[in-house]
């Protein structure tokens, strides 16, 4: 079953000569419990795509289907809930609040939500120690390794139980270690979780990991590639696809 259904999605930033078609009659669909990578050079629409998927933003043209429902016709407040509900996302630069330890971050959804502090801090600490953490659920954002804070956006991505995990360069702001860790950790949730993850990465040793991978070019989808179970070969033959295109 298709959990996420893009037909002929267009989004164009700007108006005549200064116009930019960011994607191009984008034709896609993600089946539930996968993990998909999107890849593809600079510029050519891959966070874009993963906006209007995520409703941060909407299309020109064509539709965004989340469990069938049509997302690109929905009001604010609808997308809102959607997005506090059915999705979790996870970004490049972590963008945990400072002042708030490990826990507190990532119990920040559910309160926002109205939950009750103290059950959601236990949910928090339940995807904490998920996520080898659980001793450091005390530590705010600086006294924290990139790998650690990566793994603190993830808990706190988690937590509402989402169906679908959205993640822009999840690993590009990380050494390779540590990318590597965090994209076992994202794979696990596909494994082991039966979430639906779509990343977007511009790395093939990441790409590696997921089921299947989407190459875009100038807005449109020039590949759609199934993987092995072989990360190791999964990455050499994605390093010759993307030089190849």
């Amino acid at each position: 079953m298709a959990i996420i259904e893009v037909k002929d999605l267009t989004k164009i930033y700007g108006n005549g000569d200064n116009a930019v078609r960011a994607l191009d009659s984008i034709n896609l669909s993600v089946e539930e419990g996968k993990f998909v990578a999107v890849m593809g050079p600079s510029g050519c629409g891959k966070s874009t795509l993963l906006h209007l998927i995520g409703g941060l933003d909407r299309p020109t043209s064509g539709s965004v289907m989340i469990e069938g429902k049509d997302i690109s016709k929905m009001k604010d407040d609808q997308l809102t809930e959607l997005r506090r509900r059915k999705m979790g996302f996870i970004f490049q630069f972590f963008n945990l609040i400072p002042v708030l330890n490990a826990a507190e971050n990532a119990a920040l959804p559910l309160i926002l939500d109205g939950v009750k502090q103290e059950r959601a801090k236990a949910k928090a600490m339940e995807w904490l120690q998920k996520n080898q953490l659980g001793d450091r659920s005390t530590h705010r954002p600086d006294e924290l390794s990139g790998g650690q804070q990566q793994r603190v956006a993830i808990a706190r991505a988690m937590i509402s139980d989402p169906l679908i995990i959205l993640a822009d360069e999840p690993t590009g702001n990380l050494d390779t270690r540590s990318g590597d860790e965090i994209a076992s950790v994202l794979r696990s949730l596909v494994s082991d979780w039966g979430r639906t993850v779509l990343m977007v990465t511009h790395d093939p040793r990441i790409a590696a990991y997921a089921d299947r991978i989407i190459f875009l070019k100038d807005g449109k989808i020039v590949d759609d590639t199934l993987m092995s179970s072989d990360a190791p070969e999964n990455a050499r033959r994605l390093k010759e696809k993307v030089e190849s295109l």
